[in-house]
């Protein structure tokens, strides 16, 4: 697993561009509650402390994973935002429903970024185990939630970068 050599909450803050007076959309799965809302609580957090005001952070809850990029699409389509983070998380199971998942909401969550031509984040958790999922999303592994705060800031700066 490459969270075994990074820490998914470690960063340098002085990297990390201020959020002040950007808008910012956090689109979250339902499915795997317990995850994702950890996940959300990460990247909210992470987005206050980078300078973010609390009511330029709209979030907005989607059935599964899979609705992700739908979400991410509907809150682009509504304008005003500058990136968006989208947080699921799908743990393997018995049968090929994890893969024909993993692939869509990749494709999608994709496919909305560039559509928009703007920030659109992949925090999708795809892990074997319901464990492996609570270690990337809080417990020995950090939170993804955090990661992906950081990149939407970085990316988002690089975006708005003259020259």
């Amino acid at each position: 697993m490459a969270t075994a050599e990074h820490h998914l909450s470690s960063y340098d803050p002085t990297s990390v561009p201020s959020g002040a007076g950007r808008r910012f959309a956090l689109v979250v799965s339902e499915w795997n509650h317990e995850i994702t809302d950890a996940l959300r609580t990460g990247a909210r957090g992470t987005l206050l402390k980078h300078g973010v005001a609390e009511s330029d952070i709209v979030e907005t809850w989607v059935p599964g994973s899979f609705e992700l990029a739908m979400g991410a699409q509907l809150m682009l389509e509504k304008g005003g935002f500058d990136g968006v983070i989208c947080l699921g998380s799908v743990v393997r199971g018995e049968t090929p429903h994890f893969d024909f998942v993993c692939q869509g909401a990749t494709q999608g969550i994709m496919a909305v970024g560039l559509k928009f031509s703007l920030p659109v984040i992949f925090g999708l958790l795809t892990d074997d185990t319901m464990q492996q999922a609570r270690d990337r999303s809080g417990g020995k592994h950090g939170n993804k939630g955090v990661d992906c705060a950081v990149a939407v800031l970085k990316m988002v700066a690089l975006k708005h970068r003259k020259g």
